[in-house]
C-alpha cells in the first residue's frame, strides 16, 4: 500500500481510512476479502501495542459497557489483517472492543484496512488526540514515537495532527520531567500546565508536591516556579519556629513597641512583618528608623 501523504492526516480519520463498504453477512465471511466493513468474532481481534492510550478509565469504560450491551457497538472498530489474515489488529476503538468484551459480545463491526505500523500510529493518535482521550504523557509519547521510529520532525506533526507547532513543542518537553511528575500528570493530580511551569525548575518533583498538597492553580504554580521559596498567591509563607529566629522577633518587638513576625523563604530569603494598630503607631515606627513620615 502507497503510503498516504502527511497533509492528509490534519482532515481526521476519514482522510486515512475511506469509507467503509456495505457488511459482510456470516455466509461471506469465509471467502471474503481483507478489507471493507465486516462482522468479525471477537476472539480474533486483538489490542494494539502501537496504541498511545494506556490508561483507560474504568468508570467511563463501565458507562460504555451498559451502552454496548444496550444498544451493540453503533461505530464500527479499524482493524488491520495480521498472521496472514486469520486475526485482526484493533487500530482504532480499542476502547469499544474492550466495552464489547466485558458486555459479553460475539461479534464486532469492524472496518478492515491493509496498513503499515506508522499509518496505525498515525490513526490511533489522530482518534485519541481529536477526542482528547489521551493524558498528556500519552499524547508526548505518542509524538514522540511518530518522530523516533518514522524521522517526523515537529512541523510535520503539526500539520499531520492537526495541532499547532508551539502546542507539539510544549507537549514533547513534558517528557523531560522526572518520572514521579509525569505520574502525577498520568493521573490526573497535575494538569499539562502545571507541569510546564515546572519544565526549568531546580527541583520539579518537590514543587510538584507544594502544587499537589497545597492545590494551587496554575498561574499560582508559575509564580512558585519563579521563586520557589517565596510566598504563593493566596498561600502564606511557613511560619518558621526556629529560637533564633524567635529571639530576633522578640528583639525586634520589645525595640519598636509593636508586634514582628519573620517568615523564612528559603536559607537566605526572608520576609519581615511590622503590624501596627493606626497611624501613630507607624508614625513612631518610622521615626526610630530615621524616616519623615
Amino acid at each position: 500500500m502507497t503510503a498516504l501523504p502527511k497533509k492528509r492526516l490534519g482532515r481526521g480519520l476519514a482522510a486515512l481510512i475511506g469509507d467503509g463498504a456495505p457488511a459482510e453477512t456470516t455466509t461471506e465471511r469465509a471467502s471474503a476479502p481483507t478489507k471493507g466493513l465486516r462482522e468479525i468474532p471477537i476472539e480474533l481481534v486483538q489490542s494494539n501495542t502501537l496504541n498511545p492510550r494506556k490508561v483507560f478509565n474504568e468508570e467511563d469504560l463501565n458507562d460504555l459497557v451498559k451502552s454496548v450491551a444496550e444498544k451493540g457497538i453503533l461505530q464500527p472498530v479499524v482493524v488491520r489483517p495480521v498472521d496472514g489474515g486469520k486475526n485482526f489488529q484493533i487500530v482504532a476503538g480499542e476502547r469499544r472492543w474492550r466495552a464489547a468484551q466485558k458486555a459479553g459480545l460475539h461479534q464486532i463491526p469492524a472496518l478492515v484496512r491493509e496498513l503499515k505500523d506508522k499509518e496505525v500510529l498515525e490513526i490511533a493518535l489522530i482518534e485519541n488526540v481529536q477526542r482528547a482521550d489521551l493524558n498528556p504523557v500519552e499524547e508526548a509519547q505518542g509524538y514522540q514515537q511518530l518522530i523516533d521510529q518514522f524521522d517526523y520532525t515537529q512541523q510535520q506533526l503539526a500539520e499531520s495532527i492537526g495541532k499547532s507547532r508551539s502546542h507539539i513543542a510544549n507537549t514533547l518537553r513534558l517528557m523531560a520531567l522526572p518520572a514521579s511528575v509525569l505520574e502525577a500528570l498520568q493521573t490526573g493530580k497535575l494538569t499539562a500546565g502545571h507541569a510546564r511551569a515546572l519544565i526549568a525548575t531546580e527541583n520539579p518533583q518537590s514543587l510538584a508536591q507544594k502544587i499537589i498538597a497545597l492545590g494551587l492553580s496554575v498561574r499560582q504554580a508559575e509564580a512558585l516556579a519563579r521563586d520557589p521559596g517565596g510566598e504563593v498567591a493566596g498561600k502564606p509563607a511557613k511560619k518558621t519556629t526556629d529560637s533564633n529566629i524567635a529571639a530576633v522577633e522578640k528583639l525586634l518587638a520589645e525595640a519598636l513597641g509593636l508586634k514582628i513576625s519573620i517568615a523564612i523563604k528559603s536559607r537566605e530569603k526572608g520576609k519581615l512583618t511590622i503590624y501596627y494598630n493606626n497611624l501613630d503607631q507607624l508614625d513612631a515606627v518610622c521615626s526610630k528608623l530615621g524616616i519623615k513620615s
